[in-house]
């Protein structure tokens, strides 16, 4: 019995003995984090004139690299530990006005101000502070108004003047320079932004943004990715992302389509990928110029001129946009402006050999369309056999022959001429021919020159003129003037 009980005495006291050093090492631990997380506290705390120095001086640093959240701590500190000093009220004021942290920086403002009534340097950092906000708030309200300009005018001074560490007025400063479309200063000033915090969503959002319109959308989604990786359900995040990755895959259907030859598909492929979002100019104007290439290609000049014209309004210097409309006007025998777009292309581009080609091409067929047109003054098609050339002839040299037409012979006369000319082209085989293809044949043959061909002959002079067989149903075998 009795080692029994010499037995469980030494259990208890072991047992006892473990928890008295297991408690020890729990205080000696409690001490430890006492001393390296609360010194900085106790430190702060010390406010005797020397000490307070140190800790201004210290809170200047900190301001100085960006640490605000560190100086608004020590200051925090140090008026928790000595509420009478005074100039902490007034440093935590300065640094909470320059963070926008108005409500707070005015309190701290009037805290000093009771503490030190009538000080003209407090007094008058109190009254930048209110510029300050009724600034931030007016740019904020010409946001929402879409007076870009003016709402410029008052975020700078809060960002320039006021409160030069407001990352608020910073974000908002990149949203107006957004709005304004300077894509350039969007991502320069979110640049600054997330130099301080690389994880700043709408920095990562605006700065995507201005990306994507300069149709830079490579580093647009790496942008958004980024803050998405820290948040995945932020919605703009979200809606920008896809909505891009959305409008690439549009525009690669398009131009896949368009190079596999399947126009009709390509075509609806640019007009949906033109829906998606009308404002993207840097984008558009390209999906604008595919389109008009695939509308010339089937033909369908009037609507492929709308697209190029479209091109052109968002890029006035894009040469392809303009030859392509110059095509699209030969089309539609817009000859003349055709031959303007060309000409303007190639003045731009002089190097082009196809250009110049398009060109020679539009003012070809512009001289041709300027010339008279013989088949249309005998009324028939390009088509028509002899026979009928000569047939249509007769009909129009009996209709319009001046001794039929005393009351207006003037006017006989000069279509006469013109009839007799267009035969005298498209009753020559070798003469029509040379005609079909476009060459130059006013000095052809012995009626054709300079004045045009004149049945009449000039100067008074006899002129005699036959129909072979005589005109239809017999009588005025010859005639003559």
């Amino acid at each position: 019995m009795e080692p029994l009980i010499k037995k469980l005495w030494s259990f208890d006291y072991f047992v006892a003995w473990r928890g008295f050093l297991f408690s020890a090492l729990i205080l000696n631990f409690v001490f430890a984090c006492q001393f390296l997380f609360l010194q900085p506290l106790v430190s702060a705390l010390d406010t005797k004139p020397g000490d307070a120095a140190a800790l201004f001086e210290r809170v200047s640093q900190n301001v100085k690299v960006k640490k605000y959240s560190e100086a608004l701590n020590d200051l925090n500190s140090a008026i928790e530990a000595d509420p009478a000093l005074s100039e902490a009220y007034w440093r935590r004021a300065s640094l909470l006005r320059q963070l926008c942290r108005y409500d707070e920086s005015e309190r701290s403002y009037k805290k000093f101000l009771e503490m030190k009534p009538g000080d003209s340097a407090a007094e008058k950092e109190l009254s930048q502070l209110h510029q300050s906000k009724s600034a931030f708030d007016s740019a904020t309200n010409l946001l929402d108004t879409g007076d870009i300009k003016k709402a410029l005018e008052y975020i700078d001074k809060v960002v320039l003047v006021f409160s030069p560490a407001c990352s608020k007025a910073k974000l908002l400063k990149a949203k107006l320079l957004l709005s304004d479309k300077d894509y350039s200063s969007v991502i320069s000033e979110t640049g600054y932004i997330l130099k301080e915090d690389e994880d700043n969503l709408e920095a990562l959002l605006l700065r995507g943004r201005a990306y994507y319109y300069l149709a830079d959308h490579d580093v647009a989604l790496r942008h958004y990715q980024k803050g998405l990786r820290s948040d995945p359900e932020h919605g703009e995040l979200k809606k920008a992302y896809f909505g891009l990755k959305n409008l690439l895959k549009k525009t690669k259907s398009a131009e896949d389509n368009a190079s596999k030859g399947k126009l009709r598909l390509a075509v609806e492929e640019y007009k949906a990928a033109l829906t998606m979002d009308p404002n993207h100019s840097a984008h558009n104007v390209n999906l604008h110029l595919g389109l008009c290439k695939v509308l010339v290609k089937l033909g369908r000049g009037k609507d492929a001129i709308s697209s190029c014209s479209e091109a052109l309004e968002l890029d006035g210097e894009l040469i392809d946009a303009l030859v392509q409309r110059g095509e699209a006007k030969l089309l539609t025998e817009d000859w003349e402006g055709a031959v303007a777009d060309l000409k303007e292309a190639a003045e731009k581009s002089p190097q082009d050999r196809n250009i110049r080609e398009a060109l020679m091409r539009a003012e070809r067929s512009l001289k041709l369309s300027q010339r008279k047109d013989w088949y249309k003054i005998l009324g028939v098609s390009k088509t028509a056999s002899v026979s009928e050339i000569k047939k249509a002839y007769k009909k129009l040299a009996l209709q319009w022959h001046p001794d039929k037409n005393v009351e207006n012979r003037e006017e006989a006369e000069n279509k006469f001429r013109e009839i007799a000319a267009a035969y005298e082209v498209l009753g020559d085989e070798e003469k029509r021919t040379r005609y079909d293809q476009g060459e130059d044949i006013d000095d052809m043959g012995s009626g054709m020159g300079g004045g045009g061909f004149n049945p009449f002959g000039g100067g008074g002079q006899q002129y005699t003129f036959h129909f072979e067989g005589g005109f239809p149903g017999g009588g005025f075998g010859g005639f003559h003037f």
